[in-house]
């Protein structure tokens, strides 16, 4: 081989010899080391990587990690990262890739972890979220009736059939219960992020705002009647406007379309 030619195939061996050296520290108790590399460096990468990424997700999922216990976490983090192909070198993305890696399962042991790890996850999500109040035109003390509510981008309704936020080494139900449970998740003024429970009428009532933003809240409020088998009467009306008027209160919506 000419030199022309070793100087051309060399990148392709480099990434050959990269690829070998990844397989390893992924799985190094099925794939052997690549040949030439001393064993005692290799057991410094493996140990820092894979130490590195079960405490990045230890933080990122506290509760997970203390209902499946110690082994049961680590072998759960050691199979992630060794099967589960992430679409962002970013860390503060781990968090989702783990998630995704979760969806791909098709089963889960417990049940509910797929649940329980979108509700750690989506904490980080909106903390980090760079959606601003600024950017929203609304008018902050306009007519919530008569005019357009605005949601505020960082109030994330959320819907789950298990009750995430019960969930916990001492809570494990082996079943769901018969109603959904509706959580909001808001980023404050202060920069923390807090959940709260809402009513499964208060949940629809936002995801039909985010569905239809043109619509006035009293158009809103009809059709919420309407699907809740609910007298649309001035009753109604009343209790959906003082509805309307907690949430501008508590930064859950920001006002109205200007």
């Amino acid at each position: 081989m000419s030199a022309a030619d070793a100087h051309a195939c060399a990148p392709a061996r480099l990434r050959e010899q990269q690829l070998e050296l990844t397989r390893h520290l992924r799985d190094p108790q099925h794939v052997p080391a690549p040949p030439g590399i001393e064993d005692r460096r290799l057991a410094i990468y493996r140990e820092l990587l894979a130490n590195n990424i079960e405490s990045l997700l230890a933080g990122n999922f506290p509760v997970i990690r203390r209902t499946l216990g110690a082994a049961r976490w680590q072998a759960l983090v050691r199979d992630f990262y060794r099967d589960h192909r992430s679409q962002t070198p970013l860390f503060p993305e781990i968090a989702r890739e783990f998630l995704r890696y979760l969806e791909s399962l098709p089963e889960l042991d417990p049940p509910f972890l797929r649940e329980l790890a979108h509700y750690e996850w989506v904490e980080l999500a909106l903390q980090i979220s760079e959606a601003r109040i600024e950017d929203v035109a609304h008018d902050p003390h306009g007519d919530l009736l008569a005019r357009a509510p605005v949601v505020s981008p960082l109030a994330w309704p959320l819907a789950y059939r298990w009750p995430v936020h019960r969930l916990g080494p001492d809570y494990q139900p082996a079943a769901p219960p018969d109603a959904v449970t509706c959580l909001l998740l808001r980023r404050e003024a202060d920069g923390n992020v807090r959940f709260s429970e809402l009513s499964a009428l208060a949940y629809r009532l936002l995801t039909l705002l985010e569905e239809q933003p043109r619509a006035s809240g009293r158009e809103q409020l009809l059709v919420l009647a309407q699907e809740a088998g609910i007298p649309a009467d001035d009753t109604f009306l009343a209790q959906g406007r003082e509805l309307l008027e907690q949430m501008r209160g508590n930064g859950t919506l920001l006002g109205t379309l200007p």
